[in-house]
């Protein structure tokens, strides 16, 4: 039987951030990226994913519009922000988009624990091939 391992989509338009989480994530979750708001949406239909982690900036819009969205074509999944944005207002926007958490950058370790928090309490969707 295939075990089950958790997928997430990060969407940064870094790409050093990007391979960073790639490289982090990438040894507990099988980890996606993005590095746009239409490439999220387009995975995000495609494929089955247990956490969205979102960058506040994005070339073609901005991360709490993409939360609204995801959340909105997936309601079931988590998004999470990780963003050089750290003052009150902007953890209280990306809330009202529908975040689950905001982490600011570069709090790696706090990024790390809260997505396994996160996931440690979900049912993954994902399988990966034995």
């Amino acid at each position: 039987m295939p075990e089950k391992k958790c997928r997430i989509l990060c969407v940064d338009d870094h790409r050093d951030t990007s391979e960073m989480l790639c490289l982090l994530l990438g040894q507990d979750y099988e980890v996606e990226i993005a590095a746009t708001m239409e490439e999220a949406k387009s995975l995000a239909t495609e494929k089955e994913f247990d956490l969205y982690v979102l960058d506040k900036r994005l070339p073609d819009g901005t991360g709490l519009q993409l939360c609204q969205t995801l959340t909105t074509l997936t309601p079931q999944i988590p998004c999470i922000f990780y963003s050089g944005d750290a003052y009150a207002i902007h953890r209280s926007q990306a809330f009202e988009a529908g975040a689950t958490a905001y982490i600011p950058k570069p709090d790696i370790d706090q990024l790390i624990n809260t997505v396994h928090d996160i996931l440690s309490e979900k049912e993954c969707a994902a399988e990966t091939k034995a």
